[in-house]
């Protein structure tokens, strides 16, 4: 069976990757987040934010409403006692956040701009 952490390697160095785990794809706190999210689809992608959603073995990527059938581990970042979870993962392939609580745009947003690597790209794109 195929690790998640595998999976997320294959995005370090190219996307930031935030997962979102809930006990229920009706938890009212993962709908709650997801349109916390969809504020700023446009500010995300351009953070290079990669997004997966994990509920009832399932898992479905970025803004989308298809969940697909899910057999990865992900015991590292969660445990099945919480009910919801959120984890950002930074572009080096480390966890910058946990939190059990919504993550506000803001927060975010902050915490990602204030990253070394985001603000290299930002000052490579200002140039």
């Amino acid at each position: 069976m195929k690790s998640f952490s595998q999976e997320i390697e294959s995005y370090q160095w190219e996307k930031r990757v935030l997962l979102i785990f809930s006990d229920a794809k009706n938890n009212k706190k993962l709908q709650q987040q997801i349109e916390i999210l969809s504020k700023d689809k446009k500010g995300l992608k351009e953070r290079k934010l990669k997004i997966y959603q994990f509920s009832e073995n399932q898992f479905t990527t970025d803004f989308s409403t298809v969940w697909l059938s899910s057999a990865l581990k992900t015991e590292k970042y969660k445990r099945k006692s919480e009910d919801f979870k959120v984890v950002l993962i930074g572009l080096d392939g480390g966890i910058k956040l946990k939190q059990n609580d919504l993550l506000s745009l803001e927060k975010l947003v902050t915490m990602i701009d204030g990253m070394p690597m985001r603000k290299r790209e930002v000052k490579a794109k200002n140039k």
